[in-house]
């Protein structure tokens, strides 16, 4: 790397105040994408002394030209960082009701989360425009993840479905010999199986209940959105009773639905307080065959309310069959915030209590339906 194209990166990474210790002009375009950066990260908000030295201001026309101006710049991951940071360093959530603005910006989660903690105060001329932005992002979701999870909960139940007499149309040849290959006779030049393994007959039945209890504080926006998507998707499966009930204070059943996605998200109220034993309670009278129900909770676990009530209920379930698997976050944004000691003492009454990728979670929920040791798969999954 030249010397001059050392300096130039430096005069971009350290902004205009390096342009004189650089010695460094920049060409046009340089000047434009120093220009975009400078009025996210070189500006002063208002009040916090010496003169502003950059900034989007208040106006929406304004901030719709930075938008478009930085996805010309940079590609989209990049574009998605930045507007993050404009919402929270610059204050300008308020415009992001404009339906100008919201036609501008590149949609992902954390963009998703925005428009739904706004959602009550939404001017009705923005919400059709929220709603397409929202829908966008849903539907990118859906193609990385709907068919995957599709997949592995098939696979799971069709493997739960294994039996040891099958009909001799139902065998499975290949699994039946691999398991009797201990068994061949050279006598006989043949194997001699000791048991057959088969498939079941196909069981149009529901044969899993899935109830998803999502917490809708406010730290929670990005795992609302996933497992608000994660519903929709189990609740296309005919073999699932899949319930979604999402909760802050008060809890909101959403099952009818789960048709589309975007109605859920809609649905919800981010902000507020938490009451999770609440929620559970509402959730244990869903519960008609513990046995066969897998009870998802999603949440940090700050109790807003009764504490000893919470790991009562909690104790409950687990004690009458119900799987109950406790989610600190279902996001890809790492190491989430979560009450510690409420995680600690959901473990200690046998809940597995993790965070958890979207992009495991279908493996989650195939480990659920066969009743593997989800302790043991989280700490062999995480690991990996």
């Amino acid at each position: 790397m030249s010397t001059d194209e050392r300096l130039r990166r430096w005069r971009m990474v350290l902004g205009g105040e390096a342009e004189e210790s650089t010695a460094q002009g920049l060409s046009a375009e340089d000047r434009a994408v120093d220009e975009a950066l400078a009025a996210l990260y070189e500006g002063r908000p208002e009040g916090a002394g010496g003169k502003r030295a950059a900034g989007l201001g208040a106006s929406a026309p304004r901030v719709a030209r930075w938008l478009g101006d930085i996805r010309q710049y940079f590609p989209s991951s990049i574009v998605q960082v930045m507007q993050r940071d404009a919402v929270d360093r610059l204050g300008i959530t308020r415009l992001l009701m404009e339906p100008e603005l919201l036609g501008a910006v590149e949609p992902d989660v954390h963009l998703v989360g925005t428009l739904l903690t706004l959602n009550e105060v939404m001017p009705e001329e923005t919400r059709s425009t929220a709603r397409e932005v929202v829908r966008k992002v849903v539907l990118e979701l859906e193609a990385r993840l709907a068919e995957r999870t599709r997949a592995a909960v098939s696979g799971a139940l069709d493997r739960a479905a294994r039996t040891t007499r099958p009909r001799h149309g139902d065998i499975d040849w290949d699994r039946t010999i691999r398991a009797n290959l201990k068994h061949y006779s050279p006598e006989l030049g043949t194997i001699v199986p000791d048991r057959v393994i088969g498939y079941a007959r196909r069981n149009h039945s529901v044969q899993r209940d899935v109830v998803l209890a999502i917490d809708q504080s406010g730290s929670m926006a990005e795992s609302v959105v996933y497992a608000s998507l994660f519903g929709a998707v189990l609740g296309s499966m005919r073999a699932l009773r899949t319930s979604l009930v999402v909760f802050d204070t008060a809890v909101v059943d959403l099952t009818d639905q789960l048709e589309d996605p975007v109605d859920v998200l809609f649905g919800t109220q981010l902000g507020g307080g938490t009451d999770i034993n609440r929620a559970l309670a509402y959730c244990e009278g869903l519960v008609t065959r513990p046995a066969e129900t897998i009870m998802v909770l999603v949440s940090d676990l700050y109790e807003g309310g009764v504490r000893e009530d919470l790991l009562r209920r909690a104790r409950s379930l687990v004690e009458s069959g119900v799987q109950l698997v406790a989610l600190l976050a279902l996001s890809d944004s790492g190491t989430p915030s979560y009450d510690a000691e409420n995680a600690a003492a959901l473990s200690e009454l046998g809940v597995p209590t993790f965070a958890c990728t979207p992009d495991l979670f279908p493996d989650l929920m195939a480990a659920a339906i066969r009743r593997d040791d989800l302790g043991a798969w989280a700490a062999t999954a995480l690991a990996d």
